[in-house]
């Protein structure tokens, strides 16, 4: 039996994984666009993309637009590396199940 590719956990989760494809997808996004389209709570969501920018995966941007703050994030080089590699080895995994 060939050896199986490991899943990289910090692309694995499941918050995780959706935040890298959104990011995957545009050029970049604010905290609230991200919110939206994921369901997640501000605290869960920004846990999770403080271990994301921790990992080198994403990049944050702090302004203010109208004296109101704005996070904007976008996918780091490494991120869409990252998330190419996972989707590769989550592909050898399925075999021909796909």
């Amino acid at each position: 039996m060939p050896e199986l590719p490991e899943l990289n956990p910090m692309v694995h989760g499941k918050l995780r994984l959706a935040l890298l494809s959104l990011l995957a997808g545009v050029e970049t996004a604010e905290f609230t666009w991200l919110r939206t389209k994921t369901g997640a709570t501000d605290g869960n969501l920004g846990a999770q993309l403080m271990k994301l920018e921790e990992a080198g995966y994403v990049a944050m941007k702090k302004k203010f637009v109208q004296r109101k703050p704005q996070t904007i994030y976008r996918l780091t080089e490494k991120g869409r590396t990252a998330l190419s590699e996972y989707i590769a080895a989550l592909k050898t995994l399925l075999g021909g199940a796909m």
